[in-house]
This record gives structure tokens, sequence and C-alpha cells, in this order.
């Protein structure tokens, strides 16, 4: 039986984006291929992953990585489904693994069980490999970092996304700038004016700090000049102290 490594799996309150307040299980997958400077997640493959003993009980027990696929379903059965809104797949960035939630993925769905989709929106090619199995996809949009620009990325990704219930993630620091943002919103605006589009003010971490409240409010106007559905949502979880 194909195996996969996992950081974490839990039961908490999505914290971020639309669904905000939402009950939901938490799959959390090691690795990115990025490396942003405000990341607070941990990436690296454990040697052992953290299962809670009782879900939403925050009492973790561990379990050598990786995990028999089968082994994780029966996990993940412990759950009360009907108390969850939906299993969020997270990382890290969890379409590193694409092959193996091809095989994960349809066992899920068979409980019914929406799939939430957290990505950082620049694996078009392994997003093809489980688009079948996802409802909900919380994309990111990237603000240019050291060298890296995304653009030409995020479209192609955000144009395969559009079959599901998509929305983007844009996270944004006090330094910022218009030119980024202003070529993220005519990329979201070039494909769908409509879709929902979060500006998420940066939880300050390694010197990186939040936008000033006049920051926001010229951001979000500047967005709304093109785009339909713009909010302002920061990181609730951590002010939750949820997981």
């Amino acid at each position: 039986m194909l195996k996969i490594p996992v950081t974490e799996l839990f039961s908490s309150i999505q914290g971020e984006g639309p669904y905000v307040g939402a009950r939901q299980i938490f799959l959390r997958l090691p690795k990115c291929n990025l490396n942003c400077p405000y990341c607070d997640t941990e990436t690296i493959i454990p040697e052992k992953c953290r299962m809670e003993s009782i879900p939403g009980s925050k009492d973790f027990r561990m379990l050598k990585n990786p995990i028999e696929l089968n082994e994780l379903i029966e996990l993940l059965r412990s759950y009360d489904f009907s108390l969850h809104h939906s299993i969020s797949i997270t990382g890290g960035e969890p379409l590193l693994w694409a092959d193996e939630l091809q095989l994960l993925l349809p066992l899920i769905r068979e409980y019914n069980l929406p799939v939430y989709l957290e990505t950082n929106g620049t694996l078009p090619k392994q997003l093809d490999k489980i688009l079948p199995f996802v409802d909900i996809i919380s994309m990111d949009i990237k603000l240019p970092f050291g060298e890296k620009v995304f653009w030409n990325v995020h479209e192609d990704f955000l144009r395969k996304s559009l079959s599901k219930n998509v929305f983007l993630k844009i996270v944004v620091d006090e330094k910022a700038k218009l030119q980024d943002l202003q070529n993220a919103r005519d990329l979201i605006a070039n494909v769908d004016p409509s879709l929902l589009t979060i500006l998420q003010p940066v939880t300050k971490i390694n010197g990186i700090e939040s936008p000033k409240p006049r920051q926001i409010l010229d951001w979000q106007r500047l967005f709304l000049e093109k785009l339909k559905n713009v909010r302002v949502i920061p990181q609730t979880h951590v002010f939750m102290g949820q997981l």
C-alpha cells in the first residue's frame, strides 16, 4: 500500500479566508516548493507525525512517518464527519504529494466529506491530477519576493481552478509594492473579476510588519476598481489560540 508523510492531523477552526470559524479536519503535509519570508509553518518531513488522540482535544500522539493510506483513512474515521464542514488538505504545499493524494482523496470523498485544498497556486500540472476530487480551492496569489515572480503560473493555475469553488488570498505586509498589487489585481480581473479576493494582512513575523490601517483601505479600494468582491480578513486563529 502506498504511503504518505504527514506533519499532523487534527480538528480545529479555520482561521483564514471566507470560511473563518468553520470547523474542519486539518491534514497537514510537509515540504514546500517556495520559501515565503512570512511563512510560520515548519515544512520538513518529520520522523513522526502528530495525530490528535481525541479530535479537538489538542492532545497528540506520535506515529511513525510515512503512513500507509489505508491506515490514514482509519485514523480519519475516528472523527465525527457530521461536526466538520470539510477536510483541509494543507501544508507546506500539498500538491507536492499529488500522486499520493490522487489515491487518498477519492477514499475521503466516499464519506461525503468535502475536500478543501489550501495551495500556493504554483503547481498547475499537479493540480490536474487531483482536481476531480477537490470541492473548494483556497489559492494564494504570491507577490514577488527575492527573484521569484509567479504571475504566469498563477494565471494558469487559476484558470484550471474555475470549475471549482475557488477564492484568492493575497498576504500583504507594510512594504508591499503598489505595482505588484496592481499586477495581482489585473491578473484576477483578466480571468474573472467576480472571484472572491481576500487581502490578508501579514501576522508580524521575522521583522515583517503588518500594513498600516490606511494602507489596507487604500489597497482594498485599488482592488475594487476592477474586482467585484474584495474582503480584508486577518489570520483569526492566531488570536483565538487555535492551531
